[in-house]
């Protein structure tokens, strides 16, 4: 098998025991059609170097990677949907099939699937992905990867022949198997589910996993200090997460506590959207018909299941102590918010103060004038170093009305950072790129009728430069 000299597996996992997991079997496709794989990502862990044939093998039929498991591992969780606890939760649809370092940084990264067939966790589903709920999430980790949010990468998307009966989209549908790159696939809810059994001894276990193998730093403090200290990178992390949805007018849809992982990657993409304003009220799913994780409320869902996760190591740092590093989470997010919208405008900051006001400025007239979201990014960046290219933009109406004056204020109390990169052919170009749902549905459209994959292979260049001018 031609993997690189970059590719390191691990079987890191399989140590936690038993308990944590159930060995699985994949599902049997009829067929297997290459729709995607992730080369820049594949050869960061040394898999560039499979043939078409080869990756079906391996993340279609799932074969063994060399060194890797010798049987995929569905993982075992509960977890909060919608503020209801679920105990009958868990890898239903998916498993950890491998897991490897990253050779840039040597991160342990994960290879998890979804659609891959059914598991004792299944709950009477069938295991299978849509093959729309795949290119769905294609484009949701390219866009936020080139958003600067810190994302699971959809590494590979074969369709696998089957028809498929849904009760949310015109059935039968064409089935998928998804394969996703994360740091980590542990959740808040694998903790959640050891506390429901009041199991202290394995939230030690995980724990010390945990620490050892995603923050190595504080692996060897004592108990109680390294559970603190876990806490707290969890709440750095997933407020730097909340800022980064804030800052790209992400709508996840679904913030429940299995949906949140502890490296604060986002992950599992289902009724996702991205709002076309600035409308706290905006929600992506149907179903959310209380607007519980509507774009403005996601802040304060990701900070209430960082205290379900609190909850759980209560017995090892105390309440008060749990209560303490909470109550840090407001005041994260308003600073992360602030440095996302600096990175995203390409402005350096200057001072806390003048930050601040910025960040104010900009939410309020976006607010008030309802401008096109990445629209005004995309003409503001650099600061007033583009005022003449918005003069030229659509929303130039936008940009003289009354609203603009604080935010040209603003603006002009900030220098270009270094990483502005005006100069960059999409930063020349007559538009941003958007991925709003009209243009989702017009590339499902085009393959649901015609089978027609360029339209969709051509939205995920048009992403890449876009990366490659924020990068």
């Amino acid at each position: 098998m031609p993997v690189t000299e970059l590719y390191r597996p691990e079987t890191l996992h399989e140590g936690l025991g038993e308990p944590f997991f159930d060995r699985v079997a994949p599902a049997t496709f009829p067929e297997h059609r290459l729709r995607y794989r992730n080369q820049r990502w594949a050869a960061r862990v040394g898999l560039d170097g499979l043939s078409d044939a080869e990756w079906i093998e391996h993340l279609g039929r799932f074969s063994p990677l060399p060194g890797g498991f010798a049987h995929p591992l569905a993982l075992r969780y509960h977890g909060h949907q919608f503020r209801v606890y679920n105990s009958d939760l868990g890898d239903g649809r998916g498993f950890l099939f491998a897991q490897l370092r990253d050779a840039k940084d040597g991160r342990l990264l994960d290879l998890g699937t979804k659609g891959s067939g059914q598991t004792p966790w299944s709950r009477r589903g069938d295991g299978r992905l849509t093959l729309k709920g795949g290119v769905r999430e294609i484009l949701a980790t390219e866009m936020l990867e080139a958003l600067g949010v810190d994302t699971s990468k959809t590494f590979s998307l074969i369709e696998t022949g089957e028809a498929l009966m849904r009760g949310d989209e015109p059935s039968p549908t064409r089935s998928s198997v998804l394969v996703r790159l994360s740091h980590s696939h542990i959740r808040i809810g694998t903790f959640q589910r050891l506390a429901f059994h009041d199991d202290a001894a394995a939230i030690e276990r995980l724990l010390d996993h945990v620490c050892r193998h995603y923050f190595p730093a504080i692996a060897d403090l004592p108990a109680p200090e390294r559970a603190l200290a876990f806490l707290e990178e969890v709440t750095a992390r997933v407020a730097r997460l909340g800022a980064g949805y804030m800052a790209s007018g992400f709508v996840h849809g679904v913030l429940n506590s299995d949906n949140i992982n502890v490296t604060g990657e986002s992950f599992d993409y289902g009724p996702w959207r991205f709002a076309p304003v600035y409308d706290p009220t905006f929600t992506a799913a149907y179903f959310d018909e209380s607007g519980l994780y509507a774009f403005g409320r996601q802040p304060g869902a990701l900070g209430w299941n960082l205290s379900r996760l609190a909850e759980c190591l209560i017995p090892l740092i105390g309440l008060k102590t749990a209560e303490k590093v909470l109550a840090t989470f407001p005041t994260r997010i308003q600073q992360e918010f602030r440095a996302a919208l600096l990175n995203r405008l390409g402005l350096a900051s200057a001072g806390e103060e003048a930050d601040a006001t910025l960040a104010k400025a900009f939410v309020d007239f976006l607010t008030v004038t309802q401008a096109p979201f990445e629209r005004t990014f995309f003409d503001w960046r650099g600061g007033m170093a583009s005022a003449a290219r918005a003069k030229h933009s659509p929303s130039a109406a936008h940009y003289e009305a009354e609203a603009f004056t604080p935010l040209r204020a603003a603006l002009a109390a900030h220098e270009p950072a270094p990483t502005a990169r005006l100069d960059h052919p999409y930063f020349q170009g007559a538009a941003p790129c958007t991925m709003l749902i009209d243009e989702v549905e017009a590339l499902w459209a085009a393959i649901a009728e015609r089978d027609d994959w360029a339209p969709l292979y051509a939205k995920i260049a048009a992403i890449e430069e876009m990366r490659s001018a924020y990068e």
